[in-house]
């Protein structure tokens, strides 16, 4: 078969891909919303009824029971649903956004942001980037939240362009790339290009390589930029 052949097959492939992640999107939107109803009644339970620990311990052994051994329904995973309910159900914003979330990413953002408009920061964040579990946690370890509320704050101070200012941030964390202290930029640029992946997702999702050592001429001169993003 042709590669003629086979490009005629490309429209099938596209559509089974998007069908694909439809059906992906449209199960953890059921799971998320099942974990947030199931955490509506344990907090109910738990404040008009007396649910407690023994009580929950046995809802988990019972739908054990009754739906062998499914995943997700251990006693500490109910409680989270709890948890989870009780921290966004006053929240008409966040809550309309966690089911754009996994079940970890959500678990995530509820135990390391510290307040509403940090946990909505990076819940936007990992629906716009779609970051998997490790690339949102490293944005939590490099305090993007942080860098970001201080690049605005300068930003304001210095009347710098809103579409300019939501580019950049003050500062980059690049600790994944292990340089030395001290280091030359040649190996700085060098390192950048080995950890490209990493490189983007700090510098964030506006921005594309170019390439390397690209020239650029003006007038009659030649100039090299070392790294055109």
């Amino acid at each position: 078969m042709t590669s003629t052949d086979i490009s005629n097959f490309n429209s099938i492939l596209s559509m089974i891909k998007t069908a694909k992640e439809r059906i992906v999107k449209t199960v953890n939107t059921e799971i998320i919303d099942l974990y947030w109803q199931i955490g509506k009644e344990v907090s109910e339970k738990a404040e008009n009824g007396g649910w407690g620990k023994s009580v929950v311990e046995e809802l988990s052994s019972h739908i054990n029971d009754n739906f062998g051994n499914m995943r997700g329904f251990s006693p500490q995973n109910i409680w989270r649903m709890k948890q989870f309910y009780e921290t966004y159900k006053d929240s008409e914003i966040l809550s309309a956004l966690l089911r754009e979330l996994s079940w970890t990413n959500n678990l995530l953002v509820m135990s390391r942001a510290k307040n509403d408009e940090e946990r909505l920061f990076y819940i936007k964040l990992a629906i716009d980037e779609k970051y998997s579990y490790r690339e949102l946690e490293r944005q939590f370890d490099a305090m993007r939240y942080e860098r970001i509320a201080i690049s605005e704050i300068k930003s304001k101070n210095l009347s710098v362009k809103q579409g300019i200012k939501d580019r950049f941030i003050d500062s980059y964390v690049l600790d994944f790339l292990n340089l030395p202290e001290p280091h030359h930029e040649s190996v700085l640029q060098k390192t950048i290009i080995v950890n490209m992946k990493n490189f983007l997702l700090e510098i964030g999702k506006d921005f594309t390589f170019v390439g390397e050592q690209f020239r650029v001429q003006v007038g009659n001169s030649d100039f090299f930029i070392d790294l055109l993003f």
